[in-house]
């Protein structure tokens, strides 16, 4: 229930030119109150005189539109474009006004979460790189403005860069002369770089402060990249680290050592052991055979999230994995890709028994689970008391074994969100696993509709209608790649291109 202070505030935020010409007389303590009242109704124009005039020291967007304010409604995941562009504007008014110094020293523009479904009115989202862009460029408008030397306000902000934005963020985060507006990031996501621009733009961007970082998709790196950013950059505060795609593979020039020791991965576990605050690590589609003692082994804290999809484990590897510390402490892991029950039976069913105290969300992705597997699955999930999502698409299922498998479900008490594949009934007889894109979408629809409602009438027989159940053929939604979709396709058709004029060259030259 809304309070009646509330509701005053967006009776007067709703006529924006008396509320603009009231706030002289607003105690300051309301200005918090005013600004939940201004998001939730989208008065842009409100909002951006509210920054403008913001008279205290500290502006916490997550804090004013989480549950903890007055009302207790979270509007965290309305990433309203109107409203967070006024969010900027009235951060460089308030930078630009005169008449004395400015009180506010800090704004900490984090905390937004990008969902596929937008609850403002509007319905119009400024994504992570949006804001990204819109920050940096109002930061060099700033930058030529002709100001007061005054101390600079610190913005905190999440950061999104790319080949797109990448020359605007690299000068607004290293001005060459007084910025009224700092810019500090917390969390950095990479992505269409090349290794030398990821390198020039971390260091700009206070490595000594971030806590997490996402090098995704088409960022090239290898083995050497990688040891280079970690051992040249520095990241004394991160927490979560995500590498993409082969950055464990030797660098081209390279040539084995004598003694058959993989130094540049030595050096990498090394670098990652001095991150005593690291509890998140990705590198999915990495070739680690035989390797994740090395670069596992070091680590001075237990990892809580571990996605080591497809990285072609063995035997060793996963024997290492359900031994040590970090299996007690996980609460996310992804082990896509693997043949777990026709290769590591027993090591799996141990590794799910030790983390089965802390386990929050399992994916298992492609990985040869099959109906014959279908009492060890539910064996090893039997512990999982606090498993949340479950996620296994792509496994040749049938109905039969997926009805065994809700019923056994049904008794996991925090279990909310479980993807399923489509069941091997509704392809033709004979279809191959793993499947291609093509493969994927070639099915029974109308057969599927039946089965699926069947799966979620065995929920709702044993009162479980709590758990929500789908099946994403193509993967969850992206808010990242969803937004730079474009930027992404033209970077992938440029390197296309770029490697066809290789091999042509390659040919004439033969």
């Amino acid at each position: 229930m809304r309070s009646l202070r509330f509701i005053s505030a967006e009776a007067l935020v709703s006529h924006p030119q008396v509320a603009k010409q009231s706030l002289d007389g607003v105690a300051h303590n309301l200005y918090p109150l005013l600004f939940k009242a201004s998001y939730l109704l989208e008065q842009a124009e409100v909002i951006r005189t509210l920054l403008e005039r913001w008279p205290l020291e500290e502006f916490w967007l997550s804090a004013l539109l989480g549950p903890r304010s007055e009302p207790p409604e979270d509007l965290r995941d309305r990433a309203c474009r109107a409203c967070l562009e006024a969010c900027v504007q009235g951060l460089a008014d308030h930078a630009l006004r005169a008449g004395g110094p400015r009180r506010l020293r800090v704004a900490d523009l984090t905390g937004i979460r990008d969902v596929q479904v937008q609850q403002c009115p509007c319905g119009r989202a400024l994504g992570r790189w949006g804001r990204t862009e819109l920050l940096a460029r109002t930061c060099c408008r700033l930058q030529a403005e002709p100001l007061v030397a005054q101390r600079p306000i610190q913005v905190f902000a999440d950061l999104f860069v790319t080949e797109g934005n990448f020359k605007v963020v690299v000068q607004a985060l290293g001005p060459s002369g007084p910025a009224p507006l700092r810019v500090r990031c917390l969390s950095f996501r990479a992505d269409s770089l090349g290794p030398s621009q990821l390198l020039h733009v971390l260091r700009l961007a206070g490595p000594g402060e971030l806590r997490r970082l996402e090098v995704v998709h088409n960022v090239r790196l290898h083995a050497g990249h990688v040891q280079q950013l970690l051992a040249q950059v520095g990241f004394p505060q991160l927490a979560s680290l995500t590498l993409p795609a082969k950055a464990f593979d030797a660098p081209p020039t390279s040539t084995p050592t004598p003694d058959g020791e993989d130094r540049l991965l030595t050096s990498i576990a090394w670098e990652l052991s001095q991150m005593t605050q690291l509890t998140e690590l990705s590198v999915a589609f990495s070739t680690l055979t035989g390797k994740i003692r090395k670069l596992l082994g070091p680590l001075r804290t237990p990892l809580r999230v571990l996605d080591l999809a497809n990285c072609s484990l063995n035997h060793a590897d996963m024997a290492f994995l359900a031994d040590c510390a970090h299996s007690m402490c996980l609460e996310v892991l992804d082990l896509s890709g693997h043949s777990l029950f026709s290769l590591f039976p027993s090591t799996f069913f141990r590794l799910l028994g030790r983390a089965a105290q802390t386990l929050r969300i399992l994916t298992l992705e492609e990985c040869s689970i099959e109906d014959s597997h279908m009492s060890m699955l539910i064996l090893a999930l039997g512990p999982c008391h606090e498993l949340c999502e479950l996620r296994f698409l792509g496994n040749p299922l049938s109905a039969r074994a997926l009805r065994r498998l809700f019923t056994a479900l049904c008794e996991l008490p925090k279990l909310r969100c479980v993807e399923f594949p489509v069941p091997k009934d509704c392809y033709p007889e004979g279809t191959a696993y793993p499947q291609d894109e093509l493969a994927m979408s070639k099915f029974d629809q109308q057969k599927y509709n039946v089965i699926a409602e069947d799966l979620r009438a065995v929920l709702l027989r044993a009162g479980r209608g709590d758990i929500q159940v789908c099946t994403p053929l193509f993967g969850s939604f992206d808010p990242d790649i969803q937004e730079t979709s474009n930027e992404l396709g033209a970077f992938l058709l440029q390197a296309f291109k770029t490697a066809l004029e290789n091999f042509s060259r390659a040919l004439e030259q033969m």
